[in-house]
């Protein structure tokens, strides 16, 4: 329905001037609000939005304190040495006995004799070989034969002192360092050594398996270095077990047991 009382476009007023028909004005684009302020223009008024104070980092606060930065360090430096010494025992342990192996006991040896270059003392190294180990493993397996090492180790162990140093070299093969004794003591303790093995029996899943080591003697000097004393205390086991008619070359007959 069309305004009557409108002024009509182009039409004049009583002054003799034209209407100007008027045109609405567009209103100014409004700034798109980014995600952030239409939330916190979604807030309900008069609850302020919460702000977090900084707070200073316990590391910023140890960086702006010497003593800290030093007793931190020192910290980490002490546990550091306590895993490589950690590190360091697992290598120089035999997994299987828990005693030490070739490296660890080379680490002994070497030990010991600096210690004979500075000060007066005497030490022995013995060296044993299992009698029968492979034909135990060949017949009942290696379970078998593990079960035979850890039999010997213990009965070795037994008749040791806690100054001596017992170690698994390999294999059939084990070391033993002993401390203060001279050398026909040292003898005397290898015959009681080899005594106290060959006596021992182990039971193996309702078989009983005798024990028994060959034992060659060689004393440490102040002049030895760890490879020679190792070969001649080898030499001498070998010797050893030659006169007890116990070769290492493998034997045909069965490993003596009683069931």
């Amino acid at each position: 329905m069309v305004n009557a009382l409108a002024p009509r476009a182009g039409a004049r007023h009583g002054s003799g001037r034209r209407f100007k028909t008027p045109v609405p004005r567009k209103a100014a684009p409004s700034s798109p609000r980014s995600p952030a302020r239409r939330g916190r223009a979604a807030k309900a008024p008069g609850k302020p939005a919460a702000t977090r104070a900084p707070k200073a980092s316990s590391a910023a606060a140890s960086r702006r304190d010497p003593a800290a930065v030093i007793e931190a360090l020192t910290r980490r430096l002490a546990r550091a040495r306590r895993q490589i010494a950690a590190l360091e025992a697992r290598a120089d342990t035999d997994a299987l006995l828990d005693i030490p192996n070739r490296r660890g006991f080379e680490r002994e040896l070497k030990r010991a004799i600096a210690y004979l270059r500075r000060y007066r003392a005497s030490a022995a190294l013995l060296i044993a070989d299992v009698d029968r180990l492979k034909p135990v493993n060949d017949t009942f397996g290696h379970a078998a034969g593990d079960h035979m090492l850890k039999a010997i180790v213990s009965v070795l162990a037994a008749n040791t002192r806690q100054s001596d140093v017992l170690a698994r070299l390999g294999g059939d093969e084990f070391a033993m360092l002993l401390w203060n004794l001279s050398e026909q003591d040292a003898q005397a303790k290898a015959s009681a050594l080899e005594r106290a093995v060959d006596g021992a029996v182990c039971d193996y899943r309702g078989r009983v398996l005798r024990l028994g080591v060959s034992l060659g003697i060689t004393m440490l000097g102040a002049d030895d270095d760890v490879q020679a004393v190792l070969e001649r205390a080898d030499q001498a086991m070998y010797a050893r077990k030659q006169a007890r008619g116990r070769s290492r070359k493998p034997r045909k007959q069965s490993p003596r047991l009683t069931r």
